[in-house]
């Protein structure tokens, strides 16, 4: 991309999201915390873009940049007010999120990780989670969710071992949490609920007694820094132990009743943040007046690229509508106390499986019809398109989570809604 198109696009999206504060997506519920955040994300957009190539080759977020998004309350939103933070609500937050991933895919994935996990944290016991946040509302926390280590009971607490993948945020965390299998005599136990799964718990603890492993060279989301992290063969005191499923949270506020159905949603905003940031970048470069080889004229005067730009317009409209109205439908259950339950959950993902996919096939057509300038390195479309991929790969969000919410229907004599 030349000087001149780089220049073209980055006064688009700063006049767009001026005008996203000044318009219909900032309404009269839209706080001054958040108007602040927004206008501060888009002063560090251009910042943030100059620097993607430098943060692929490094595969992590530089020190410095965490600092400037820590600086402007990036990595606060779910912290409680209690405890400095801006306890966002819900919408908001993930609007916030959404934004980071509409300018970079690697710094909305960080935001995304390192902002729901102050959800988890709420989960241990009220004096570990004093102490996490002894010293300000700016705690960088990762986690995994994955069961990958186990956790058997023994005299002052539990002997943890085991090995974590996709600990995004790990090299600047300043706690790491992740899952365990309980075991007795090394067999796992069962879980108490009398589901088909093993009992599992997790647990945080500060990054300094973790092992970071140099494990993540990967296609996309380069500069999360996903390394793989190890706990090896430790006693973790109880009080750093929380029930995931089942446990009470122990601050009050409707933020904090649970972390599982909260997940797949922020999954949804990072998903429509990456797919808005490549028809972002396509229709600027389309705007420069580029015309592709073998073609009558300029790629905007196209109506064959007009109508696949309009549809594929049309499709992440519907991916926004759908995961603005599950997290809206998701805050109002939390308002009321009620958003712990099953039957959300699965409803939660398989909107955020639906939306992930969607936006893969939005990103999927900027790139395609961008043409061949996009396989460049220099094209933030090939960016998009492999983050929007990798991101898609998450558990969470898999396909394979449909069977749930197909299950969960057949099995309710309520109507579908």
């Amino acid at each position: 991309m030349s000087t001149m198109e780089h220049k073209v696009r980055e006064t688009a999206l700063w006049l767009d999201a001026r005008a996203t504060l000044d318009g219909k997506e900032c309404d009269a519920s839209t706080t001054g915390a958040e108007k602040r955040l927004l206008l501060d994300i888009a002063g560090l957009a251009p910042a943030i873009r100059e620097r993607a190539g430098e943060m692929e080759a490094q595969r992590r977020i530089p020190p410095d940049m965490v600092e400037m998004l820590k600086a402007i309350g990036a990595f606060r939103l779910f912290v409680p007010r209690s405890h400095g933070g801006l306890e966002l609500d819900m919408p908001a937050g993930l609007r916030i999120i959404e934004a980071l991933a509409r300018i970079d895919g690697s710094v909305g994935w960080t935001a995304m990780i390192g902002n729901v996990a102050h959800i988890l944290t709420a989960s241990l016991p009220r004096e570990t989670h004093e102490r996490i946040y002894g010293n300000g509302p700016d705690v960088m926390i990762a986690g995994v969710s994955q069961p990958a280590g186990t956790a058997e009971a023994v005299k002052g607490g539990w002997r943890v071992k085991g090995r974590w993948p996709f600990a995004s945020g790990c090299l600047h965390a300043d706690w790491i949490g992740a899952v365990c299998i309980v075991t007795k005599d090394g067999k796992p136990l069962a879980d108490p609920a009398g589901n088909d799964m093993p009992m599992m718990r997790g647990f945080f603890m500060p990054a300094r007694d973790w092992k970071i492993e140099d494990t993540w060279h990967v296609a996309g989301l380069k500069a999360t820094g996903s390394n793989h992290v190890a706990f090896a063969d430790k006693v973790v005191p109880t009080e750093h132990f929380f029930d995931v499923a089942t446990g009470a949270p122990c601050l009050p506020g409707p933020l904090y009743q649970t972390f599982l159905e909260v997940l797949p949603v922020a999954h949804g905003a990072f998903s429509v943040g990456v797919a808005r940031g490549a028809l972002d970048e396509l229709i600027a470069f389309a705007r420069t007046g580029r015309q592709q080889l073998h073609t009558a004229v300029a790629m905007r005067d196209s109506e064959t690229f007009q109508g696949e730009l309009g549809r594929a317009v049309a499709e992440f409209r519907a991916a926004e509508a759908l995961h603005q109205a599950q997290a809206a439908s998701h805050w109002r259950h939390a308002l009321a106390g009620t958003l712990k339950d099953q039957a959300l959950l699965a409803e939660a993902t398989q909107a955020g499986v639906w939306v992930s996919e969607a936006c893969v096939h939005v990103v999927d057509v900027c790139f395609e019809l961008a043409g061949g300038s996009a396989v460049y390195d220099s094209s933030p479309l090939q960016r998009r398109l492999r983050d929007m991929r990798a991101g898609a790969q998450h558990a969470t969000v898999h396909r394979r989570h449909y069977a749930g919410a197909g299950k969960l229907l057949l099995a309710s004599p309520a109507p579908v809604h």
